[in-house]
């Protein structure tokens, strides 16, 4: 009988093992297409400098635990002829993420505060696909000449430049922004940027992004929403909260998270292992 035991736990153990590895093989063979896709798509790059292929490319990146984890449990319920929780049976996992204060900008602006021929540097993928943040930053002058230096840019460049604040970064240079959509930023506040090559000044484009979710129509469908639907995130936890107004936006090309700032990350205490869940809205 002990040996028997012993047995099953090395044959399942060893599914488990080969499950994992599996998994990583897709999902790393979903990145490096995405990944040769935005480099064809940023003309006139340079040579990057760290996390480099041998071709001077940043290389693709590693599969995130979430997604790894996702499809190993599923698998481990099919194997075992369990019946999955609900947010095991959902197509995708649900990551919720802090957004730190930075900013988009036009191909344009990029030259203007970069010089002529500059294009922005991929130091970091983000979890959205193709999404990066760039080595360039750029100082933020604010109303009162305070300033945040090293605003980091995040890339693809976009078709209008908006710059992210938490409302704390907001009073302590002296703005008084909306929370708004992103892209949405007509009415809003501008500001100047200054980086090595010259000084920016936007006429609007200052906001403090609404907490919103990313996902594909699967997801969608899944959640039982549509674009500009709201849902609600419960995040658990000692200081636990419930977001009642997440927007929601779908795209094909949108892996399944949560973006929230600073501010609100820090007020429940959002940390990488904290229990979140998406929630129906609350009836009127």
């Amino acid at each position: 009988m002990f040996h028997a035991l012993i047995g099953f736990r090395f044959c399942f153990e060893s599914d488990v093992r080969m499950t994992i590895g599996v998994a990583r093989c897709q999902m790393k063979n979903r990145n490096a297409q995405e990944t040769r896709r935005v480099y064809q798509e940023l003309a006139g790059h340079r040579r990057r400098n760290s996390l480099r292929c041998e071709d001077g490319m940043l290389a693709p990146p590693a599969p995130h635990r979430a997604e790894v984890e996702h499809l190993v449990r599923r698998a481990l319920y099919q194997r075992l002829g369990r019946t999955p929780p609900r947010f095991a049976q959902a197509p995708h996992p649900l990551v919720v993420n802090a957004s730190a204060r930075h900013c988009h900008l036009t191909p344009q602006a990029v030259v203007t505060l970069f010089g002529a021929g500059r294009t922005l540097t991929p130091m970091k993928w983000l979890y959205q696909n193709g999404q990066f943040a760039a080595q360039e930053t750029v100082t933020l002058i604010g109303p009162r000449s305070r300033v945040i230096s090293n605003l980091r840019i995040l890339g693809p460049c976009r078709d209008l430049n908006q710059v992210e604040l938490a409302l704390t970064d907001a009073i302590a240079l002296g703005f008084e922004i909306p929370v708004r959509p992103s892209g949405n930023i007509k009415g809003t506040t501008g500001c100047m940027l200054m980086g090595p090559a010259g000084f920016l000044e936007l006429t609007e484009g200052v906001i403090r992004a609404a907490p919103h979710v990313h996902m594909s129509p699967d997801d969608a469908a899944f959640y039982a929403v549509k674009q500009g639907d709201f849902l609600r995130l419960r995040v658990g936890g000692d200081c636990g909260v419930t977001f009642d107004r997440l927007l929601v936006r779908v795209n094909p090309d949108f892996k399944l998270e949560v973006h929230v700032d600073t501010d609100e990350a820090n007020a429940c205490g959002l940390r990488p292992d904290s229990p979140v869940e998406l929630l129906a809205p609350s009836a009127a």
